[in-house]
């Protein structure tokens, strides 16, 4: 190694301003540099070179050692930050994954950067809370969705409730953060308020939201669809897809059906027991709507559901059935109000968790009525 990066290296590099020639010497010195079998004196006169160089008048022959050098571990702090601090084309790909950086360094550098500088810093591998602070308060739009996209940055609950408050309106930034492989459960009820319908969609499915928020946001979501069922335009395919979507990811719960039809959203629960019972949609409505009593136990027990909530969705069949809307002011709101208020009376073996529900659903609708 001694007889290829000696000081005749030094006295070539002196000799020859040619940029071309600066810019090989730069990728030779760097590869070199990162051989285990150099010397102390080898390794101290490689240093001095690589000072030099990163001193370099031309940006290639800086850029040339930065990315040779990005990921060396051996690399002089004092370098990493000069080549850092320096423009884009050379800082660039030491703020993405050089080790050398501390914490420290790396907040500095957030505070005086620029947005590509920002957005380099912010996918780096396994990036620290402190960092990920830094730039959530300094940081662009862009940087920041680059940030909350990269799955091994340190991303905590604070961390990520100040990501909601500085980019609130900002789908840029909330669609990574949804998609984020995790979520803290109060990070992902406090984005149901904020994101775009697709957005809850996407939570509702792969992150645990609790259950009351989860089918809040699933009924909400198909009463804006109820439109098209008055116009005679309802997306049954749209429908099928969702609840399949819904049952691959545990959130079709017995719960939820009862809930649907309590809002009056029987189409809901035709297609889900359709699809639980593996019966064609068609034959499904005709063992729901059944005048006997054996065709919705028929479907519901072919479907799995527990048999102690078939009476509360007997119960609110029935009164979608026997109540017309009225067409006054507040009809929809009043009919689910009967709705509750028949299955609250009538049945007294809910869980504590759906009474919950829709005692807090029949207050709602109650207040809806006298505003």
């Amino acid at each position: 190694m001694s007889d290829q990066l000696t000081k005749d290296d030094v006295s070539r590099l002196l000799s020859d301003p040619s940029p071309n020639s600066r810019s090989e010497l730069a990728v030779k010195i760097a590869k070199q540099f990162s051989a285990t079998t150099l010397s102390d004196s080898e390794r101290r006169l490689a240093e001095d070179i690589i000072r030099f160089m990163a001193r370099d008048a031309v940006v290639r022959v800086r850029q040339s050692l930065a990315e040779n050098l990005k990921a060396n571990p051996a690399l002089p702090r004092d370098v990493a930050l000069m080549l850092a601090r320096d423009v884009e084309a050379v800082a660039i790909p030491v703020l993405s994954v050089s080790t050398v950086l501390t914490d420290a360094d790396l907040v500095e550098l957030v505070r005086t950067g620029t947005d590509a500088k920002h957005t380099a810093i912010a996918q780096r591998p396994a990036l620290s809370a402190s960092v990920a602070d830094a730039l959530i308060d300094t940081a662009s739009e862009g940087a920041v969705a680059v940030l909350v996209a990269n799955e091994s940055a340190d991303l905590g609950e604070q961390t990520l409730g100040r990501v909601i408050e500085r980019f609130a309106d900002s789908e840029t930034v909330q669609e990574p953060l949804v998609q984020r492989a995790r979520l803290p459960i109060t990070i992902a009820e406090r984005l149901v308020a904020v994101v775009s319908e697709k957005l809850q969609q996407h939570l509702v499915t792969n992150h645990d939201l609790p259950a009351k928020v989860a089918a809040d946001l699933i009924l909400q979501s198909r009463e804006r669809a109820t439109v098209s069922l008055f116009s005679g335009e309802s997306d049954e395919g749209a429908l099928e897809r969702l609840v399949a979507q819904l049952s691959r990811s545990g959130r079709l719960t017995p719960s939820l059906l009862l809930r649907a039809l309590c809002m009056g959203d029987s189409a809901f629960f035709e297609t889900a027991l359709s699809y639980l019972a593996n019966v064609p949609l068609t034959n499904a409505r005709l063992l729901i709507h059944d005048a006997g009593r054996l065709g919705l136990k028929s479907i519901y027990d072919k479907a799995k559901q527990p048999p102690v909530l078939l009476p509360a969705c007997r119960i609110a069949l029935d009164v979608l059935k026997e109540t017309p809307y009225d067409g006054e002011a507040y009809d929809i709101e009043r009919h689910r109000r009967r709705v509750i208020e028949r299955i609250l009376t009538q049945y007294e073996d809910l869980a504590a968790e759906d009474l919950d529900y829709l005692l807090d659903k029949l207050g709602d609708l109650m207040r809806t009525e006298t505003m």
